[in-house]
């Protein structure tokens, strides 16, 4: 039995993926906001036609959301897009820390790039991508900390990517707004809106770099439907803020419940922990995906089995984890 995907659990193992509870995938719990499913289905009857190319509606929206001018923002298919369209400008190495999202390295090498885990040099021509906060361990670096960071790796003629794609859980701590040559942001709606299938990303650069990276972006990549949400973005700003304070709260408990099973907690900023249980939990996985529940184990991090990333979901999703893995850990 396969238990361990490179982006978390298979929810579509079987052809029912509302089956599961998914604590592999770090989304809005309560699902997808009634006002993204309406702007969609007001969007339908456009669907007849190839999107918008010039995206004027989404990047107004999204320049909104980010608090940047239209043309320092270019809407993408989703976050992964938005990382390997930033990746195909140079042709230098890559680095990045450790543990961080494996797909950094992956599209690094499509585009002929190396990756290394960062020692703090670089030169020209290479980019350095971190993410903040970062995914598995949810620590984030402070704007200060990012900026001191950019001023290093431009010095060297080197580029700094950062990927903000759990930003809306701690927004003090964003650069959107600081883009400059040499500093580029990307970043995702995916988490926040529960929309993984509805690809919607962004990146924030120089007005310039903006121009280069549109030249190099598949035209109409960004549906229709894509483009109908993140118009409507400024519209529910609150909303969105609303949702990151309630799953601080929810984290919290979640946290103390882990840690009272004897599993270690990172703190984290970020829409999920990262738990050290200390022993092997291969087969724990094995025995809660029986029950119906999905958890991300950490092996494509190069994180030790007994380590999982947990999602933050509803206080009784929370609870039914925690009761059957307290279950799971007494049996085994």
């Amino acid at each position: 039995m396969v238990i361990d995907m490179e982006h978390g659990g298979n929810v579509w193992e079987g052809g029912a993926p509302g089956r599961w509870l998914d604590f592999s995938a770090n989304l809005r719990p309560e699902g997808t906001p009634q006002w993204v499913m309406r702007a969609m289905r007001e969007a339908l009857c456009d669907t007849r036609y190839y999107p918008d190319s010039a995206m004027t509606g989404a990047r107004k929206g999204l320049a909104d959301y980010a608090g940047v001018s239209p043309d320092c923002i270019l809407p993408t298919a989703g976050g992964a897009a938005a990382i390997d369209l930033t990746l195909s400008l140079g042709m230098g190495s890559v680095f990045v820390q450790q543990p961080t999202f494996g797909e950094y390295a992956k599209r690094a090498a499509v585009h002929g790039r190396r990756t290394f885990f960062w020692n703090g040099r670089c030169q020209k021509g290479d980019a350095v991508v971190r993410c903040n906060p970062n995914n598995p361990t949810g620590e984030a670096l402070s704007r200060s900390e990012i900026l001191a960071t950019h001023e290093m790796v431009v010095s060297s003629g080197a580029d700094l990517i950062i990927d903000e794609a759990f930003i809306d859980f701690c927004p003090q701590h964003s650069v959107r707004r600081d883009v400059k040559p040499g500093l580029m942001v990307v970043g995702s709606l995916t988490k926040t809106l529960c929309m993984p299938g509805v690809r919607l990303g962004y990146v924030c650069a120089a007005p310039e770099v903006i121009g280069k990276l549109s030249q190099c972006a598949l035209p109409w990549a960004v549906s229709t439907l894509a483009q109908a949400v993140a118009a409507k973005l400024p519209e529910h700003l609150d909303e969105i803020r609303q949702d990151a304070a309630v799953s601080s709260i929810r984290k919290e408990a979640l946290k103390a419940s882990l840690e009272a099973l004897g599993a270690k907690v990172l703190p984290s900023q970020a829409n999920f922990l990262l738990a050290d249980f200390g022993r092997d939990m291969t087969q724990a996985a094995v025995r809660l995906k029986a029950r119906g529940i999905l958890v991300r184990t950490c092996a494509s991090f190069g994180l030790a089995p007994g380590i999982w990333r947990l999602a933050v979901k509803t206080e009784e999703e929370n609870a039914r984890l925690i009761a059957c893995l307290q279950e799971v850990l007494h049996a085994g």
